[in-house]
């Protein structure tokens, strides 16, 4: 008797789908005390399976309860990793230049930085690196940040290196925070960013450091760093530090997101 194992199309694409979904999930959790979290509960599953292939009526029961309310432990525990899937999702959905709310209801949108107002912004990194001043600024990209923006101080003014340089010296009351650029103008100052649970960092790393990942984690925002110890440039991009930039590879990221292509 001859076997033959159909393949649809369907069901290649399934098996992509599936890949594509557990690369994403890995990228998300991996560092983070939640990926050690998603080993535990995958070997418990393993084990189960085990359990009832070797029909082991008690013990199977006793975890079939167990594995019954693990799916709600996994949205418990795995709440930041999930908010930030689906943020992943939801700033790379491209459905909105063609439909989205602005065009429907002609709706304003965040004006784009000019090429001189990103120099401003390279300008006071650069002068912020010479004098060895900390400083950490954020730049909005499609999520405009307005929790963020809510926990500092509003400042609502055009982008100026002047004023950047003087929002982070020692003796303002607003050096202590994060600076938010938004299109054109700098929101605001003082802003509280959330913190990565990633421990695979360096330890030398500062708070500045950790915060910028974080909040290029948890939004699709960049996060400039100017170290206070070293004087060098760091930017955080989607959860990764890129470590002591130059003033080039940061102006080349920094039109990516804020000088918006034509289509």
């Amino acid at each position: 008797m001859t076997l033959f194992i159909t393949i649809r199309v369907m069901d290649v694409v399934d098996i992509l789908l599936v890949a594509f979904l557990m690369y994403q999930i890995y990228r998300i959790i991996k560092g983070t005390v939640a990926f050690s979290i998603f080993i535990g509960f995958f070997l418990v599953y393993v084990f189960w399976l085990l359990v009832k292939a070797m029909n082991m009526e008690l013990l199977g029961t006793l975890m079939g309860q167990f594995i019954g309310i693990g799916v709600l432990a996994m949205v418990v525990v795995f709440q930041p990793e999930i908010r930030r899937f689906l943020l992943l999702i939801g700033t790379n959905y491209q459905l909105s230049h063609s439909f989205g709310l602005e065009k429907l209801f002609n709706l304003e949108k965040t004006k784009q930085a000019t090429d001189q107002q990103i120099k401003e912004i390279i300008r006071a990194c650069d002068n912020l690196a010479r004098s060895q001043t900390g400083a950490l600024i954020v730049i909005a990209h499609k999520n405009e940040l307005k929790e963020i923006i809510r926990s500092g101080e509003k400042i609502n003014s055009l982008i100026s290196s002047y004023l950047l340089e003087t929002i982070f010296f020692k003796n303002t009351p607003l050096h202590d925070g994060a600076a938010v650029v938004v299109g054109t103008r700098i929101a605001a100052a003082r802003c509280i960013l959330p913190i990565t649970d990633r421990h695979d960092l360096d330890p030398a790393l500062g708070l500045r450091h950790r915060a910028a990942i974080g909040v290029s984690e948890a939004t699709d925002a960049l996060a400039i760093v100017v170290s206070e110890e070293s004087g060098s440039i760091s930017l955080a991009v989607a959860g990764e530090l890129m470590h002591k930039i130059s003033l080039i590879q940061l102006a080349t990221e920094l039109e990516k997101v804020m000088v918006e292509e034509v289509s």
